[in-house]
């Protein structure tokens, strides 16, 4: 007789299994603690949504509602470590990148790049799908993290010309707090890759628990995007002859206001 899969989804399809012990905790969750953490995203585009629906144009509203769907697709996927549902997470990523890209050049009153611009970001996206939705192993892996790179780096460099430029304190002690929380989110997901024999290994031989930096990833991701896009969207309203403030919830989340209301 064959034995029986290792847990409730059976065997590993997806094209990374990362460094949390697969079905440690529970039979029917792969990887819990990345399964956990990542409602962390989820949360933080239902905020942003909930804070802004009033206040934001559509784009921003979008960006909060891609968010929360990277969220529920890294849920999926670590739970299940299945292919299919990898790239219910992975594709969320890349047209999310791709939105903040077109959201970050196009920032003034009137577009000034007309339809070519949009056409292209389209174009890369559906190439970049392709490459992460019909290749597998390690290529694939690689591939999406260059796809998604090339966008995220973009993204970060002009929300950093933005901080120079601004003038707001708020504005630049959420940017700090945002670049700060992403930069150690990225440290912490490359240390989980690169040292994963260290981190289940020889830890446990000295008593010390994985850390579970991946989980750590999500949270702190989650806390970065949604100060930086606080950020982004300070900006665009300005852009717009707005007068907007950064304020903080009693609960500590950052969120602008502005003295005129976006058409919904």
């Amino acid at each position: 007789m064959s034995a029986p899969p290792p847990g409730f989804w059976g065997p590993i399809t997806s094209s990374v299994d990362w460094c949390e012990t697969n079905y440690e905790h529970l039979h029917y969750i792969c990887e819990l603690f990345n399964t956990l953490s990542s409602l962390a995203m989820v949360v933080a585009g239902l905020l942003g949504i909930v804070l802004h629906r009033r206040v934001l144009e559509r784009r921003f509203l979008l960006a909060f509602a891609l968010l929360s769907v990277v969220g529920l697709g890294s849920i999926a996927f670590h739970a299940t470590l299945r292919f299919e549902l990898q790239m219910l997470d992975e594709l969320p990523m890349i047209y999310l990148a791709t939105l903040m890209v077109y959201t970050l050049v196009e920032n003034r009153p009137e577009p000034r790049f007309g339809r070519w611009l949009p056409l292209a970001l389209l174009g890369y996206a559906v190439l970049a799908t392709y490459l992460s939705a019909f290749t597998r192993g390690r290529l694939q892996f690689y591939l999406f993290q260059v796809s998604f790179a090339a966008l995220e780096l973009f993204a970060l460099a002009r929300v950093y010309l933005i901080h120079r430029r601004g003038q707001d304190a708020m504005a630049r002690r959420v940017f700090r707090l945002g670049m700060g929380a992403y930069a150690l989110a990225i440290a912490l997901w490359m240390s989980d890759n690169h040292f994963c024999a260290t981190l289940n290994e020889a830890l446990p031989v000295h008593g010390l628990p994985n850390p579970q930096l991946h989980a750590w990833w999500h949270l702190l991701v989650s806390c970065g995007f949604y100060a930086l896009l606080m950020v982004i969207a300070h900006d665009r309203l300005k852009t717009l002859g707005q007068a907007p403030r950064l304020q903080v919830t009693a609960g500590g989340v950052p969120f602008v206001r502005s003295t005129a209301v976006q058409p919904s």
